[in-house]
């Protein structure tokens, strides 16, 4: 399958390609500037149990089972995704926050 890595803007091919072939997520490093593959020197690896695409091809959806300890973020915790963003009238807007010169 196709992917349209020009819409991407972030998602490295090699990174992608590595992640297919392996079964284990791999990242590429910006700071680095280098392909890292999730828990080498943790243990705490991303398997890959489903890959998917949208219908444009240009976002992958990665569904994996977290194997070692669980702490997979940085910061400690089993996901990087922690911070719940606020939905329908509890958010404020960007121009709200502007206008009242937040």
């Amino acid at each position: 399958m196709e992917i349209d890595f020009d819409k991407m803007q972030g998602l490295a091919p090699a990174a992608l390609d590595k992640t297919l072939r392996t079964g284990f997520v791999t990242f590429y490093s910006r700071t680095r500037q280098t392909l890292w593959t999730k828990g080498e020197s943790s243990g705490n690896r991303l398997q890959v149990v489903e890959a998917w695409t949208d219908c444009d091809r240009d976002t992958v959806l990665l569904r994996v089972r977290v194997l070692g300890e669980g702490k997979v973020c940085h910061t400690g915790t089993r996901s990087c995704f922690t911070q719940e963003l606020p939905v329908g009238s509890a958010l404020e807007t960007p121009l709200e926050q502007a206008k009242a010169g937040r």
